[in-house]
């Protein structure tokens, strides 16, 4: 489990494809998160949960699956690519954010930038099949950042920018176009399913 609280900014420093390219093993920078990292370990990479293989001079290795390439934006990363990196939770971690288990229910796109004084509004598309677990006020991971929803419609949702994330994390640096890693709230998607149950 994840907080969406973002520790630093990693740097993919290799994507070595697996035989038969339907897997690959990330290499990861990251000074903070491979401190304490040990073999088994997960860390958040850009909002998916990656168990770590070697961690070894500030830089850990991962294996990514097929499935999980395909369906989230790992499979784009290249040697230079920055990605949000944040160490699992442990019991006596701060809650600054909300649940995020690291399992991306999918992609949406960088819609608009809007600048503001001191933070920015950024709109992002929103796959129908997401829609309805995302509501105003609520919470949304976006490339593992836990993000509070300013404003949502049947296929797009903004989100607030504060220039601390717009400085730490990827978000500062993504244009319109670009693809990013959605995750809905856990909680919201439980509701679903039990009031499904009690209906039926």
């Amino acid at each position: 489990m994840f907080t969406g609280i973002i520790e630093e900014l990693g740097t993919v420093v290799a994507v070595d494809p697996r035989p038969g390219r339907d897997s690959a093993r990330l290499s990861i920078r990251g000074a903070t998160v491979t401190a304490d990292a040990a073999h088994g370990d997960s860390i958040a990479v850009d909002g998916v949960c990656l168990t770590v293989v070697d961690n070894a001079d500030g830089v850990f290795t991962a294996d990514v699956m097929g499935e999980t390439l395909k369906r989230s934006t790992l499979g784009r990363l290249r040697t230079g690519s920055p990605v949000n990196l944040e160490r699992a939770a442990t019991v006596a971690t701060r809650l600054g954010g909300h649940i995020v288990q690291g399992h991306v229910d999918g992609v949406g796109e960088v819609l608009s930038r809007e600048p503001g004084d001191q933070w920015e509004t950024v709109t992002f598309s929103l796959p129908a099949a997401l829609a309805r677990y995302v509501v105003e006020k609520g919470s949304v991971t976006v490339d593992g950042i836990s993000l509070t929803v300013m404003a949502v419609t049947d296929d797009t949702f903004s989100v607030g920018l504060i220039p601390t994330t717009l400085k730490l994390t990827t978000l500062g640096a993504k244009s319109a176009g670009e693809q990013v890693n959605l995750e809905v709230d856990i909680m919201a998607k439980y509701v679903e399913k039990l009031l499904g149950a009690v209906q039926s």
